[in-house]
C-alpha cells in the first residue's frame, strides 16, 4: 500500500509544536519518509508546505495540542496514534487513555514509585510506553493496562472499547456506493475510533444537520452519513477536542443501478447531466476533471466515481444552480456552462433562460455595517466567489437561513447576519474560510 494510507490528511491546517525536526523535501511521500525513520522525537504528525516543499516532522498530533488555518499547509497525521479504540488485545494501541477501568490514574512508565516497573522505555522502546497512557507491552490476552499511582494496586487494565468492526454484516447496509450518500448502515464510530454524537444533540458540537432541515438524509441515532456531499460518510463526535471525522465504510464491490443518471440536457439543477459540452457562458474552454492546473481543486474523478467527472465537460457535481466547470483561464477560476434544457429545442431561448443574474450593479453599496444590505453581489475582496450559505461545501458553518431568519441568507449573496463590519460570505476556496465582499460604502462615491 501507499504510505501516506497510514496517514490521516487534512488541508489547510497548523498545529501549535513544541517539539519537530525541518527538512527540505519533494513531495508528501518523501515527507513521510522522514517520519517513519525519525530518531530524534516520536513522529506522530508531519505538516508539509507546497510551496516551499518544507517537511517538519512533529511529536504533537491534533489531539495534543491546538490547530489553526494555515493556507497551503497539509497536515499528516498518524492514524496510529489517532484511534481511540484497540484491535484484537490492544498491543498497537497509542491511544491517550490514562486511567484504569476503575478510574485510578496511571502511573508513568518512566517513574519508579509507587511501583517499580519490569516495563520501562528503556527495555520497551517500541512498545509506545509514553507519559502514563494505557499499553499493552506484554501481550496480555485482557488488553492495555497500566501501572497505577494507588500504592495498593500495583497494575490494572484500562476501558478502552474495542473498534467497531466496519465490515460486519454483508447486505446490511455496511458498505457504501458512490460517496456514500446513500448510506444507511448502523457504524457509528469514526475512523480514529471516537464514538458519533447524536444528530438531534447539539453537545459537544453545534450544528445545523437536523431531521428537520435534511428529512431525505437519514439522519438516525448517531450513525454516520454524508447529507453534504462529502467524500465519504461523517459524524460529530463525542470528543469536544474533534468537531467532526470521517467514518471507516468500505466501497461496496458491486456497482448502483443506474437509473437514467444520463441526460443530455438540463433538468432541474443538472446534477444528472451527462453531456459533452466543455465550455462556460463565457467562451472559457473547461479545464479536464484530472488535471489541476491552472487551477488545483478536490473534484478529483476518482474520489469521486458517480458524478459523471470525465474529460472535461460540464457538470453539477456539488448541487450549484445548474452545470459548471473550472475554466483553462487561468483568472477565471470556474463559470458556469449553458446547457439546453430538457422541454425545449432551440438553444438560443435557452441561453437567454439560463443566464443568471450574477453581476453586481457598479453602483451597488450598503449603508452603515449592510445589516440591511439585500443586493446580489456575490464576490469577496479579493475576487472569490460566495459560498452559498445554506450549503455547508466547502465549509461547514451555522450562518444558516433558518438560523438568521430575517438575513435574507439567499444564494451566495454578500450579508452581514452577525453585526460584522460590512457585508462578508464563506467563500467557494477551501483555504479561505471567510472573507468581506467587495461592495463600497454608499457615502464613498470614489469610482476604483
Amino acid at each position: 500500500g501507499d504510505i501516506l494510507d497510514d496517514y490521516l490528511k487534512t488541508d489547510g491546517v497548523w498545529i501549535l509544536t513544541r517539539n519537530k525536526q525541518f527538512y527540505k523535501t519533494n513531495n508528501e511521500k518523501e515527507c513521510a519518509e522522514k517520519c517513519e525513520a525519525e530518531r530524534n522525537l516520536t513522529c506522530r504528525a508531519f505538516l508539509f508546505t507546497r510551496k516551499k516543499l518544507e517537511c517538519l516532522t512533529l511529536a504533537e498530533n491534533s489531539k495534543m495540542t491546538v490547530m489553526f488555518t494555515s493556507t497551503d499547509t497539509v497536515l499528516y497525521e498518524k492514524r496510529i496514534y489517532l484511534m481511540q479504540c484497540k484491535r484484537g488485545i490492544g498491543m498497537d494501541y497509542r491511544g491517550t487513555e490514562a486511567k484504569t477501568q476503575r478510574g485510578i490514574p496511571c502511573q508513568k512508565w518512566a517513574e519508579k514509585t509507587p511501583h517499580k516497573p519490569n516495563y520501562t522505555p528503556e527495555k520497551h522502546p517500541n512498545a509506545g510506553l509514553e507519559e502514563n497512557y494505557c499499553r499493552n507491552p506484554d501481550g496480555d490476552e485482557s488488553g492495555p493496562w497500566c501501572y497505577t499511582t494507588d500504592p495498593a494496586t500495583r497494575f490494572d487494565y484500562c476501558a478502552i472499547p474495542e473498534c467497531e468492526d466496519q465490515v460486519t454484516h454483508t447486505g446490511g447496509g455496511e458498505c457504501m456506493q458512490c460517496n456514500g450518500e446513500d448510506y444507511q448502515g448502523e457504524v457509528s464510530r469514526t475512523e480514529s475510533g471516537l464514538e458519533c454524537q447524536r444528530w438531534d444533540a447539539q453537545e459537544p458540537h453545534m450544528h445545523g444537520f437536523t431531521q428537520k432541515h435534511y428529512p431525505e438524509k437519514d439522519l438516525k441515532r448517531n450513525y454516520c452519513r454524508n447529507p453534504d456531499g462529502e467524500l465519504r460518510p461523517w459524524c460529530f463526535t463525542t470528543s469536544p477536542n474533534k468537531r467532526w471525522e470521517y467514518c471507516n465504510i468500505p466501497r461496496c464491490s458491486t456497482h448502483p443501478p443506474v437509473s437514467g443518471l444520463d441526460s443530455q440536457c438540463l433538468s432541474g439543477k443538472g446534477e444528472d447531466y451527462r453531456g459533452r459540452i466543455s465550455f462556460t457562458d463565457s467562451g472559457n474552454a473547461c479545464q479536464h476533471w484530472n488535471t489541476q492546473f491552472p487551477h488545483k481543486h478536490g473534484w478529483i474523478p476518482d474520489r469521486y466515481p458517480c458524478k459523471g467527472l470525465e474529460e472535461n465537460y460540464c457538470r453539477n457535481p456539488d448541487g450549484e444552480k445548474k452545470p459548471w466547470c473550472y475554466t483553462t483561464n487561468s483568472s477565471v477560476r470556474w463559470e458556469y456552462c449553458t446547457i439546453p434544457p430538457c422541454d425545449r429545442t432551440e438553444q438560443g431561448i435557452a441561453g437567454m433562460d439560463n443566464v443568471p443574474v450574477q453581476v453586481p450593479l457598479p453602483e451597488e453599496c450598503y449603508r452603515g455595517k449592510g445589516q440591511n444590505y439585500r443586493g446580489t453581489a456575490s464576490v469577496t475582496a479579493s475576487g472569490k466567489t460566495c459560498q452559498a450559505w445554506s450549503s455547508m461545501f466547502p465549509h461547514r458553518h451555522i450562518k444558516t437561513p433558518d438560523r438568521f431568519p430575517d438575513a435574507d441568507l439567499r444564494d451566495n449573496y454578500c450579508r452581514n447576519p452577525d453585526g460584522d463590519s460590512s457585508p462578508w460570505c464563506f467563500t467557494t476556496d477551501p483555504n479561505t474560510i471567510w472573507e468581506y465582499c467587495n461592495l463600497k460604502r454608499c457615502d464613498d462615491h470614489t469610482q476604483e
